[in-house]
């Protein structure tokens, strides 16, 4: 299902840098030494977004990683202050596997995913992650997880019934 782009510039976003690493290019001359960002952004409010920038200064890398995940929002579905129902999100070699939990539960989460939860807008959800502990495919796996999750009242306007048909 294709979604809709979300435009940016009207939401407050809220931005968190991951993780940013030194990468190094050897070359005839030597070695070329550039930093590698890996940004999320979102309004709390069920929009979230992920960019990754390179450059030869951590800010540029930074501001070029910000301004990927602006264009990259993505809408999420959200049932209160947690999930509504249990997925387990895949990138690579990277799974994650999200759970509701309870209202006071907070956010049971690594940090990577960590990331991607608060910025979502869930504030009460476990997870674990299963895997590839590198912070892109985590990161990525989250995102691709919360992107699939359906609330009941999507999945009666796909299947063309009442909420109280597709509960029974």
């Amino acid at each position: 299902m294709q979604q809709k782009r979300i435009d940016a510039s009207t939401r407050e976003l809220k931005e968190k840098v991951v993780n940013i690493k030194r990468v190094v290019k050897v070359v005839k001359g030597g070695r070329n030494f550039r930093f590698s960002a890996l940004v999320v952004v979102g309004d709390e409010n069920g929009h979230v977004g992920v960019g990754t920038g390179k450059s030869r200064e951590i800010p540029e890398a930074v501001k070029q990683a910000i301004e990927k995940a602006k264009k990259n929002l993505k809408t999420v579905s959200l049932l209160n202050t947690t999930i509504p129902h249990e997925i387990l999100g895949v990138h690579g070699s990277g799974r994650v596997l999200l759970k509701p939990a309870g209202k006071g539960t907070g956010v049971i989460a690594g940090g990577p995913v960590r990331a991607v939860l608060e910025l979502a807008g869930i504030r009460d959800i476990r997870t674990k992650s299963l895997g590839s502990n590198n912070a892109r495919n985590m990161v990525e796996a989250t995102l691709n997880g919360l992107v699939e999750l359906k609330t009941v009242e999507e999945i009666a306007k796909l299947r063309g019934k009442t909420v109280e048909e597709v509960l029974s």
